[in-house]
């Protein structure tokens, strides 16, 4: 077979319906397609095998992972083409695969069986290959977004060795978008993103804490080294836990701030004077927001805020068709899910919160994600090392897919400032809140 680039350029414009836009390079060695486009390498015929038996995103994701298939060149540019026929909204939190989803339709359509017989001659006899190792296995332990359950998701995603993430962070250890400024660099961007979360929640010196989903430990670290506060930071990683408190001992800080390993329904020690949550909701799923939202205001003095930082999905035409994104839940956060700005929003004033601030900044995201995607693919040999070939693909994959989702507004991201309201209606803000950004 010499000419199966041709083929398989031929098929898949037969399967989506339109010209396909990059140039493929087959296991053959031959090229068909675009000059100069960016390059869909198809590295063996076991990619196809795993389409041919799990048609759609989840065989498409698996022959990424385990190497079968890349985009050489311009990777960015290349997913960017592919956007509206393999990942529509991008392959990153809540993206989602109409085009691979109708091209496996089509395969099933009479008026397509020479299309499937084609598929088959290429991808060669063979039973469905395994799925790659890093692949999440059916989670078990109770219901979804049960505590035994959250800790074993967590615990895929996170606990996968401290040093791979700092490799991919930065020094700053900060896993979520930072706050950017003409000529900032990642780690400048994260300190900023850090203060502003503790301007926004009025800190002072004796204010009491509480990091909801504290990761490595760099926002109570921050807190109480800048603002003089006392800290609990809770999170369900062992491996994050370690990290965190051996960070803050070296900093000196072990008598002001704690690091637990703890849900969230679990803290049995309020009030606070302020709550942060920033990157942790996604995994509290939508059927518990409510319960969740709930538990934050429980654990909040009257006056106290919450500063609530959440990726957020575009509205879906009929809500109840909703799908968690099947490369996601096999391979990055199992069980995650994404809710609309507004729907939070809501789940919060429901549990008795006022909203008093919604600050979007999802360019900021795509910034910091492009940052990541560059640290991880400068030193991509010691990656592999620390954790497998497998797992660095699925990162680099997820965090570009998910800059270009940032870019073309297919998914946002939100600081919610809301505030636990007395009865008499004083919030405690300045008339002019927005002056935070100032400073």
């Amino acid at each position: 077979m010499a000419d199966a680039a041709r083929r398989l350029t031929a098929l898949a414009e037969e399967l989506l319906g339109t010209p396909f836009p990059l140039r493929i390079r087959a296991w053959d060695g031959s090229e068909d397609g675009p000059p100069g486009a960016p390059v869909l390498s198809v590295r063996h015929r076991r990619a196809l095998r795993r389409f041919l038996w799990c048609p759609g995103e989840l065989g498409l994701a698996r022959a990424w992972v385990a190497g079968e298939l890349d985009i050489l060149g311009d990777l960015y540019e290349g997913m960017d083409r592919l956007s509206g026929l393999f990942w529509e909204r991008g392959a990153g939190p809540g993206g989602g695969v109409r085009g691979a989803l109708g091209a496996a339709a089509a395969l099933r359509d009479p008026r397509t069986r020479a299309a499937a017989r084609e598929l088959v001659t290429l991808a060669g006899p063979g039973l469905p290959p395994p799925p790659p190792r890093e692949e999440a296995r059916r989670l078990r332990g109770g219901p979804l977004h049960s505590p035994r359950r959250d800790r074993r998701a967590v615990s895929h995603h996170y606990d996968v060795g401290n040093d791979f993430y700092a490799l991919v962070l930065g020094p700053s250890m900060v896993y979520s978008c930072a706050y950017w400024t003409e000529g900032a660099d990642l780690e400048a961007a994260q300190r900023d993103k850090l203060d502003l979360v503790c301007r926004k929640l009025a800190l002072r010196p004796g204010s009491r804490l509480l990091d909801v989903g504290c990761g490595w430990g760099a926002l109570v670290l921050h807190a109480a080294r800048e603002y003089g506060v006392r800290a609990v930071g809770i999170t369900l990683s062992s491996e994050q836990a370690a990290h965190a408190r051996k960070w803050i001992a070296e900093e000196g800080l072990a008598d002001r701030v704690e690091i637990r390993v703890q849900d969230y329904r679990e803290v049995p020690d309020g009030p606070y004077d302020a709550i942060a949550s920033i990157g942790m909701a996604e995994h509290v799923g939508s059927a518990r927001y409510r319960a969740y939202a709930g538990v934050l205001h429980g654990l909040l003095r009257p006056g106290g805020r919450l500063l609530n930082h959440q990726i957020a999905r575009r509205p879906e035409p009929d809500e109840e068709e909703y799908r968690i994104d099947a490369f996601i839940d096999a391979y990055v956060f199992p069980d995650g899910e994404l809710a609309p700005v507004g729907s939070t929003v809501a789940r919060l004033e429901e549990a008795g919160f006022e909203v008093r601030d919604v600050e979007a900044i999802r360019e900021h995201y795509a910034l910091t994600l492009r940052q990541w995607v560059a640290r991880l693919e400068r030193d991509w040999p010691r990656a592999v090392r620390m954790v497998s070939p497998g797992r660095a693909r699925v990162w680099r994959l997820y965090m570009a897919a998910s800059a270009l989702s940032f870019e073309r507004n297919r998914i946002g991201v939100n600081q919610i400032l809301a505030v636990r309201t007395p009865e008499g209606g004083t919030s405690g803000l300045p008339l002019r809140p927005r002056a935070w950004t100032e400073a």
